[in-house]
């Protein structure tokens, strides 16, 4: 019996053959860095730059002009941002100097800021104010900083998150626009995994672009994730300039990296305790709790800040310390 005969409800089916070919090929907003009308997390650690990141990219997507001297745009167009931390004419101030440096009249840029001194989009009356202002301004990009002033949710509640990143999905998707939503990671465990990022783990599920900033060593670096696309090499990132401040990206072979065997840095007794417990032989996290006696979250904070130390490695269903063959060179 065919869908048309068994009613309107019947659910859609078609023989995969039959599809209609697109193209499948990543499209970008910002080359490398984010998908064109994707939704996505700029994360991080407190004054990591976060909010510069975010800017230099508005700038970028506005003006047409490489983001961060590099990364070249795939669809420029106009920018809305809602920066909940600061004061509109310190936003006009940094966004001067970025000009100023990059070259750019902003001015003569489509880059608009909403002055709203709360906007909570748990709530319906906020979401029809935001869903209305793109609508009327129809920006290419919607950066939102930061996510814990959008709302008066609980953060680690799964159904209460999904339901205010889903208001987000459906914007993006009604008015092709991409999404930026300024994030923190968990405290001690600003890593460069998605899993790093505070609250619920939907956070991650949602996003079809993730960026985060951690401090290494006194530097800025920067890892990219994506869902339809491979990552590109961690970038090293510094704020420079004086009376311009911006974004410089670092040369390779300037970015430092610390040596997978260096475990200076692990003074955290738990941290300790899991090399401790790895030592002889691979466990599976469950195991790894039991010999503990820790809670599933400190556990998962501990193993992101060895895997980002080059301490620890997952094989599979496995956490291990890396053996002299499987370190990279």
């Amino acid at each position: 019996m065919s869908g048309r005969e068994r009613g309107d409800d019947a659910l859609p089916v078609i023989r995969a053959a039959d599809i209609e070919q697109t193209e499948t090929r990543p499209r970008w907003l910002v080359s490398s860095l984010w998908a064109r009308a994707g939704v996505g997390i700029l994360g991080g650690a407190p004054k990591c730059c976060k909010s510069w990141l975010a800017l230099e990219m508005a700038l970028a997507v506005a003006s047409g002009e490489p983001c961060l001297g590099r990364f070249d745009i795939g669809d420029a167009g106009g920018v809305l941002l809602y920066m909940a931390e600061d004061a509109a004419p310190v936003v006009k101030t940094r966004l001067e100097g970025i000009c100023r440096y990059r070259g750019l009249d902003l001015a003569a840029l489509p880059v608009h800021l909403i002055l709203a001194p709360a906007l909570r989009l748990d709530r319906e009356h906020d979401q029809r104010r935001l869903r209305d202002a793109v609508a009327s301004y129809a920006p290419r990009l919607l950066v939102l900083d930061p996510f814990v002033r959008l709302h008066r949710i609980d953060e680690n509640d799964a159904g209460q998150v999904s339901a205010l990143l889903g208001y987000l999905r459906e914007l993006q998707r009604a008015h092709d626009v991409a999404v930026l939503v300024v994030h923190h990671a968990r405290k001690n465990g600003a890593g460069h995994s998605g899993q790093s990022l505070r609250g619920s783990g939907d956070f991650f599920a949602w996003a079809d672009s993730l960026l985060l900033v951690r401090r290494h060593r006194g530097q800025l670096l920067l890892s990219v994730e994506h869902r339809a696309a491979p990552a590109p090499t961690p970038i090293g990132l510094e704020l420079q300039g004086d009376s311009d401040p911006h974004l410089h990206v670092l040369h390779s072979c300037d970015i430092v990296e610390r040596p997978v065997d260096d475990n200076s840095n692990i003074g955290d007794s738990l941290d300790q305790g899991v090399l401790a417990a790895l030592a002889d032989a691979p466990l599976a996290r469950a195991d790894l709790r039991a010999r503990l006696h820790v809670r599933n979250e400190r556990l998962g904070e501990a193993l992101t800040r060895l895997v980002d130390l080059g301490a620890v490695r997952r094989v599979g269903e496995l956490w291990a310390v890396p053996d002299s063959h499987s370190r990279p060179p």
